[in-house]
């Protein structure tokens, strides 16, 4: 309800506006103007909003780029054993624009190879009891010991696990455009299929397997304290050569002490990878002194 006060106020200006000349027009451009100015805040409060919405969309955006798993990258893996110049071999690498190729990490994604793996073996086990006793297949409930774990999430698992490695393990800048580490550690009998699990997470990837004279390898470090270190280091050679023959045109081998001594030895290779060989950029890497 309007106060009196108010009203009798408005009555004595409209009489005023009647009686003196140019009032009213004064008192109308009055009017406008504090409409303009109602109007211009409103506006200025709608831009404050609409910058908001902006901050919170890039913000949102930036959280996006963060959960996705990037679909950009190319994967490469070396391939080697313990003393044989696989540190070298990363430093070339490293030294070609947009390569990243991290260092050894002891096979940490053989522990999440071996979760992939049981679950895997889980659901199938389930389900082929589900079958078997003509249940549901897929259907498991509370009152079963292995509730659940016949929807094991196979693909959601590869998925998530090429996430957490390039998040903590690999950690690819914008201007990555092949990832991947080297590692001494591929000694275990069921490596190829490691490597057939390690494709499927980073599908594409490709290995390049790197072996030296194994008389100056067995004389290196701890090999020299190890007794059968000749006869070790022949079976892991073997052992990859068999996984890259395996591997067909994904895999590539090379010699340390072929590069060493000819660094153009590397041409086929980096024909191989698809990019262009700078034997100065090589020759500037083994210039540089690196562990084996």
């Amino acid at each position: 309800m309007q106060h009196p006060e108010p009203r009798r106020t408005a009555r004595l200006r409209g009489k005023a506006a009647r009686l003196v000349p140019g009032a009213r027009s004064r008192a109308r451009v009055d009017v406008l103007e504090a409409e303009k100015t109602a109007l211009l805040g409103e506006r200025a409060r709608l831009r404050r909003r609409v910058e908001q919405a902006e901050e919170e969309r890039s913000r949102l955006r930036r959280r996006v780029r963060q959960l996705e798993v990037r679909d950009d990258l190319g994967y490469l893996f070396v391939v080697t054993y313990g003393r044989s110049g696989s540190t070298l071999l990363q430093g070339i690498l490293n030294a070609i624009p947009g390569y990243l190729i991290r260092g050894e990490n002891r096979q940490m994604l053989a522990h999440l190879h071996e979760f992939h793996r049981l679950g895997t073996a889980e659901k199938r086990e389930q389900r082929r009891q589900q079958r078997k006793h003509d249940l549901p297949v897929g259907g498991s409930t509370p009152v079963r010991p292995f509730y659940g774990m016949d929807n094991f999430k196979g693909q959601a698992s590869l998925r998530d696990i090429r996430r957490l490695a390039l998040d903590t393990i690999l950690r690819p800048t914008p201007e990555t455009r092949v990832t991947g580490f080297k590692e001494i550690r591929w000694d275990d009998e069921d490596v190829e299929r490691y490597v057939a699990w390690l494709r499927k997470v980073f599908p594409g990837a490709r290995f390049v397997v790197n072996t030296r004279d194994l008389t100056s390898v067995a004389q290196s470090k701890w090999w020299a304290e190890t007794p059968d270190a000749a006869e070790q280091l022949a079976a892991t050679e073997a052992r990859l050569l068999g996984l890259a023959e395996s591997l067909g045109n994904d895999a590539f081998h090379v010699h340390y002490d072929d590069y060493v001594a000819a660094p153009e030895s590397l041409k086929p290779f980096f024909e191989w990878l698809g990019e262009e060989f700078d034997e100065a950029r090589v020759r500037g890497v083994l210039e540089e002194r690196h562990s084996y």
